[in-house]
């Protein structure tokens, strides 16, 4: 590959650990960029891109500040030279589960977190990417929302993930919308991606029965071998993100066919 070949640009956030550093391994191809978004950088990262020839930038970024976190991706699309990129792609994979708990009993700074990480930040990033790049003409773009279960049926105490993730759902639908609209839209889908054997299953399992409800249903995934690997699972919604009807439903479930 010549320093003049168009790249294939994938901008990822959460991509440090869990599925999100699973993702970022296997994106890490020859003729792709990545670009990974996380409140501490992956160290394992550096050497497999050399390795295998991709181009690689880590930003150390604390989701939390959406505003900071578009403003600088935006200038950073700005800047990129033209014809450098073949497709771009965003991945809103970054979440936080606050303290589990009712909602009666959760701290409010603690619920803004999860919200603005969970929620405002895919929001303002989505509108940076979107609004850098619709004069990209030539260059298919695509917004994958990691999204979850949750966002689409009720739990108690969670209810600041499962509000984030609602809402995740529901502004995909309505940029979907607004996307279609335009002559060189981009796609997007809000995508749900199986239950996911990670450090919020952890936390989850290790919560306290009276105050969560349905700890035991998760131990039970686990002592049930009903966990997926979080690199079968990145290899699953990276699948998912290369279908040819990708964003012709805007809200969907890896396990569906």
């Amino acid at each position: 590959m010549t320093a003049s070949t168009p790249q294939h640009l994938f901008i990822l956030t959460g991509a440090s650990r869990g599925m999100g550093l699973a993702m970022a391994q296997q994106l890490l191809q020859p003729g792709h960029r990545l670009l990974a978004i996380s409140r501490t950088t992956a160290p394992t990262l550096e050497p497999l891109a050399a390795a295998r020839g991709a181009a690689l930038e880590q930003w150390q970024q604390d989701l939390a500040d959406g505003v900071a976190a578009a403003a600088r991706l935006r200038d950073w699309l700005a800047a990129l030279p033209a014809g450098s990129i073949a497709s771009a792609t965003l991945i809103n994979n970054a979440g936080v589960i606050p303290q589990i708990a009712p909602l009666s009993d959760s701290d409010p700074a603690d619920l803004g977190r999860a919200l603005r990480v969970g929620l405002e930040a895919p929001m303002q990033l989505t509108g940076a990417f979107l609004g850098a790049t619709q004069g990209w003409h030539a260059v298919p773009r695509k917004v994958l929302n990691i999204s979850s279960g949750l966002g689409r049926r009720a739990m108690a105490s969670q209810s600041a993930y499962c509000a984030a993730k609602a809402g995740m759902d529901h502004f995909t639908r309505c940029v979907a919308l607004d996307e279609a609209a335009k002559p060189h839209g981009a796609k997007v889908c809000s995508l749900a991606p199986g239950v996911i054997d990670t450090d919020m299953q952890v936390q989850l399992r290790g919560a306290d029965p009276a105050r969560f409800p349905d700890v035991q249903n998760f131990a039970n995934l686990k002592t049930g071998g009903m966990l997926t690997s979080p690199a079968d699972a990145a290899a699953r919604v990276l699948a998912w993100l290369e279908r040819a009807d990708f964003g012709t439903n805007p809200v969907a479930d890896v396990r569906e066919a």
